[in-house]
């Protein structure tokens, strides 16, 4: 046995040995997988001496290891990696608190001030809707009692304004309006989508809906309010019918107040009043390029020059992500290379008819330097977004490369870049245009490497036969082919598990849409970018729209295509990892070895069928019960985040949600599910797997009173396996092992019951997830706004 030990140590260091230019690629693997297990591998939040002095006792014991068996190559490698997973799990804490806490948001309409930080105009999401407009302020202060002097928020808030206020809204201006706020949702189901993590990261407190002002303030004089000082605005007995219909009815006046603005705080700090005026002249270009091309051509061209997507129609986004093109509508590395590309060809061009550059001038290396400034002020321009900002300090490294003489793209760049944003934002781990561009440019740069020279030699071979003209075009078609290919494969664990589909005809879309992007579409809005001082920006966005309307047609037609989508069920969290691993294996290696990566890569794409989908399913408020049957997932019950809820539960079940109406449906077509038993309108039976469950989608029936429903009820509780409840159960069905009701849900969050074992299993979010910062208190509660008491043992005040 130890013979068979020491042969497979020096076969494992022969393998290192034989790859050992490869080992240094590892390192942002392991960074990755550090911080994944801090996010995602925790349900209890590590005190600071774990979190802090472990990882480091860890990384000391590791290099420890690594020199004192240095002669081991296999265990320096596992030394570099444990070392390298503890610095990712330490840098996923750090992040994680350096974060401001989440806020206790007012639970009823507001009157709150704050500095206007971007403006969002959203086109209607179907016919009959009217548009909506948003505006993100910072600095919010919340007019109201007891915490009039409390500091403002140290995180955004987005207001979505009222249908008739039309009133012109400027970035860095404070405004002051009346609102209902809301804090992030808690997930639909357990594992689903967590939009308390993306607020918790992105800065955000919440979101509101902008109700109309009853007391409205002069415009020239200054908004403060005396402390504690309570106005008709404050108010729930003036307001109470906004409270109870916020949305704004047909035939009521505008109140001229109801959005006033008063000027920002003089006190700004440099970099908030760059962000503003960075902010303020995105908006003045998306207004111009929308102003010359209207409709979704013009939308669609202002996502590629600032990155101001908005305004897109709700219909081209479904085509876009249909078809295989979304990544188009999401500025990342491909609209950064084609921007560089574009500049470094015009420097080239310049600097090669000027004879004295030519003859002493390094034109190319001054044309890569000028691309990379003029790539990073086209990252600022579209919003600095990370995935930009990937790409640019992974272009910084191509171009580093370019003037130092090496090799311009390679794996050790990619590295170099995924480390750099991985310790700097440790949590675009989670985020799904991180993944996705990381994967598509690993892959793109290692199938180069091996499958390019088969591709290429392949063109030569037909070379004969086409001609040149046809050979190069041949080339040209078989490599964005294989790009094409390449990337969409790379990416489509990652599309699976945040979105939920395949996209078979991405290949077909894309060898239009890539070639007219480079060649037409960008070098026309760089051109029109660069006019827009001069007011010439008119032509070059005519043409840049003339390239842009077969990119639409071609995106619908693709979409319309049968099996255009395949929806598929939710991705586990360890099948997304297992299915990068198996890519990163199989991409970082270059011997044989390398191809057991496309075993894990092929797991990982099988996980969504491979684990147990839930039977019933209990929204976090505790208004919405989901029974998933063959065909659909029935819903039964109401409440305010009813579309949210319904769209995540047919994402992660891959099936259509359907309405089912208690009253009116009595019995399924299979008879599992039947409604009105013993004459209780409200009360559904479900049969599965062996086991009987009441559903309870009406707490009180509507054809009994309360006493006789609460009999009947207690009757039918009577031998079931499990309960669920809309409402209250109370002492209602006290004999039945497992009850869920509405209670429960907002304490322990969403429910999902599994009947597949033969029993009744009940998963909630909060034991999914654990207690974590960014996860807020049951009920949806932050930390309390209250300013704290003034210290009784203080100094005493001086006496006159």
């Amino acid at each position: 046995m130890l013979r068979v030990l020491l042969s497979g140590f020096e076969g494992l260091t022969a393998l290192l040995v034989a790859e050992q230019r490869r080992l240094i690629l590892w390192v942002p693997v392991g960074l990755a997988l550090g911080t994944a297990f801090y996010f995602y591998g925790l349900t209890v939040e590590p005190a600071a001496l774990w979190s802090v002095v472990m990882p480091l006792l860890l990384t000391g014991v590791s290099v420890a290891a690594g020199v004192i068996w240095r002669q081991h190559l296999p265990v320096r490698c596992g030394a570099g990696l444990c070392a390298a997973m503890a610095l990712g799990c330490l840098m996923g804490w750090v992040a994680t608190h350096r974060q401001p806490p989440m806020p206790e948001l007012p639970r009823r309409g507001v009157v709150l001030s704050g500095i206007v930080r971007a403006v969002q105009d959203f086109p209607p999401r179907a016919a009959g809707q009217s548009p909506t407009r948003r505006v993100d302020l910072a600095a919010v202060r919340f007019h109201m009692p007891l915490i009039e002097d409390a500091p403002p928020l140290a995180r955004l808030l987005s207001v979505r304004l009222r249908a008739d206020d039309t009133a012109p809204v400027r970035v860095g201006e404070r405004v002051i309006l009346r609102a209902v706020l809301r804090p992030p949702d808690f997930p639909a189901l357990p594992g689903g989508r967590d939009w308390q993590f993306e607020a918790w990261f992105s800065g955000r407190a919440g979101s509101g809906m902008a109700l109309s002002v009853h007391d409205g303030l002069s415009s020239g004089e200054e908004r403060a309010r005396p402390a504690g000082g309570v106005s008709r605005l404050d108010d729930p007995a003036e307001s109470g019918p906004e409270q109870a219909d916020p949305e704004p009815r047909g035939n009521e006046q505008r109140d001229p107040e109801a959005f006033a603005v008063e000027p920002a705080d003089a006190q700004e700090g440099y970099g908030t009043l760059w962000r503003q005026k960075l902010e303020a002249l995105r908006t003045a270009v998306d207004m111009r390029i929308r102003t010359i091309l209207p409709g979704a051509v013009g939308a669609v061209a202002s996502v590629l020059l600032v990155g101001r997507g908005e305004a897109i129609p709700f219909s081209v986004r479904e085509d876009f992500a249909a078809s295989g093109l979304a990544h188009l509508l999401a500025v990342a590395g491909l609209h950064l290379g084609l921007v560089m590309a574009v500049v470094m060809a015009a420097c080239r061009l310049g600097l090669a008819g000027w004879e004295y550059a030519a003859l002493r001038w390094p034109c190319k290396a001054l044309s890569a330097l000028a691309a990379w400034g003029a790539g990073g002020a086209y990252v600022l321009l579209t919003g600095a977004h990370l995935p930009a900002l990937r790409g640019w300090l992974m272009a910084g490294v191509v171009v580093l490369g370019l003037v130092a003489g090496r090799r311009a793209v390679s794996m050790r760049g990619l590295a170099l870049a995924a480390t750099l944003l991985l310790l700097l934002w440790p949590q675009v781990v989670a985020d799904m245009a991180f993944q996705m561009s990381m994967a598509a440019v690993m892959a793109l740069v290692a199938g180069y490497e091996s499958v390019r020279p088969v591709v290429q030699g392949w063109c030569t071979r037909q070379e004969s036969r086409t001609g040149r003209a046809g050979g190069f075009m041949l080339r040209h078609l078989a490599e964005l082919a294989l790009a094409s290919l390449l990337a969409g494969v790379a990416t489509l664990p990652v599309i699976m598990a945040h979105l939920g589909v395949i996209e078979p005809y991405f290949v077909l879309a894309n060898l239009v849409a890539v070639p007219l992007m480079a060649v037409w579409i960008m070098p026309l809005g760089l051109l029109a970018l660069l006019g827009m001082p001069f007011g010439l920006a008119a032509p070059g966005l005519w043409l840049m729209g003339l390239g842009l309307r077969p990119v639409l047609w071609l995106a619908h037609g693709v979409a319309s295509l049968p099996g255009a989508r395949f929806a598929v069920p939710a991705m586990p969290g360890w099948g997304l990892c297992v299915a990068m691993l198996g890519l990163v294996w199989l991409c970082l290696w270059r011997r044989p070895w390398r191809l057991a990566g496309l075993m894990l890569f092929a797991l990982g794409l099988l996980s969504p069928w491979l684990v147990t989908r839930p039977d019933i399913l209990l929204s976090p408020d505790g208004g919405l019960i989901g029974v998933r049957m063959r065909d659909s997932v029935l819903i039964m019950g109401h409440s305010a985040e009813q579309a949210v809820v319904e769209r995540e539960w047919a994402r992660a079940l891959a099936l259509p949600a359907r309405p089912f109406n208690v009253e009116r449906n009595a019995e399924t077509p299979e008879g599992s599910l039947v409604c009105g038993q013993d004459g209780v309108a409200g009360a559904c039976v479900f049969q599965r797997a062996g086991r009987t469950m009441l559903l309870i989608p009406e707490p009180q029936p509507t054809n009994l009173s309360r006493a006789e429903g609460q009999a009947r009820m207690g009757e039918l509780c009577a031998g079931m396996d499990m309960v669920v409840s809309t409402g209250g159960l109370g002492v209602l069905c006290a004999q039945v092992p497992v009850r869920l009701d509405r209670v429960l849900a907002r304490q322990e969050g969403a429910q999902a019951v599994f009947l597949a074992s033969g029993r009744v299993r009940v998963l909630s979010d909060r034991r999914w997830s654990g207690a974590r910062p960014w996860r807020l208190n049951p009920g949806g509660h932050g930390r309390p706004l209250l300013p704290l008491a003034r210290s009784e043992d203080g100094p005493p005040e001086e006496q006159n």
